[in-house]
């Protein structure tokens, strides 16, 4: 989408996607340490009026970057994010199996998070 601007908030664990000075999508994420490090992220949205533009694309296709440039992984729980990677092996790589399993057990520690 021509314009837009994506952001990472890493200490309210938010990559938000701007346009003219909105946010009008984001994926909601946080920094697993153990076993191993990996960004994972929890929800997608995107605003109703923005919908069908490519935001939540772009704001995977970002987070998977970031992890990359980090020389990190990308565990994801978000359904949106499972399906994009599904979709695109060659930019997503797919991330040991215990990362996703020590994230839920993350999630069930910390409810207040998300």
């Amino acid at each position: 989408m021509d314009g837009m601007e994506i952001r990472d908030d890493r200490a309210a664990g938010r990559l938000e996607a701007v346009v003219d000075g909105e946010v009008v999508g984001r994926v909601e994420y946080f920094v697993l340490d153990d076993p191993a490090p990996a960004l994972v992220p929890v929800h997608t949205v995107v605003e109703p009026a923005h919908e069908g533009k490519g935001i939540a694309g772009a704001l995977t296709r970002e987070l998977y970057a970031l992890a990359a440039r980090e020389g990190t992984v990308v565990a994801p729980l978000c359904p949106y994010v499972v399906r994009w990677a599904a979709r695109h092996p060659d930019e997503a790589p797919a991330a040991d199996p215990e990362l996703p399993r020590a994230a839920k057990q993350w999630l069930a520690e910390h409810p207040e998070r998300f």
